[in-house]
């Protein structure tokens, strides 16, 4: 008995016809637009990636001011 993946589930009950050619082996006739996917897909993925690294850098920074802030008005009192 051959191994189902999840990914054939989904691929299956996102369009049933698209699954049947993939496991007889055809290819698709779009490849172009396949890659152009792909390439937005891995470029999306960078800048979600970017902004949750300048999220983060955000609050340490703000963080930190808020140290030096209440240091400063510590050394006032």
């Amino acid at each position: 008995m051959p191994i189902v993946r999840a990914s054939e589930i989904g691929s299956y009950l996102y369009c049933r016809r698209a699954w049947h050619y993939r496991k007889r082996g055809v290819e698709s006739e779009n490849q172009a637009e396949l890659a152009a996917g792909t390439d937005l897909h891995h470029r999306h993925g960078r800048v979600v990636l970017a902004s949750g690294l300048y999220r983060t850098v955000g609050l340490i920074l703000f963080l930190a001011a808020v140290a030096l802030l209440t240091a400063y008005c510590a050394a006032q009192l």
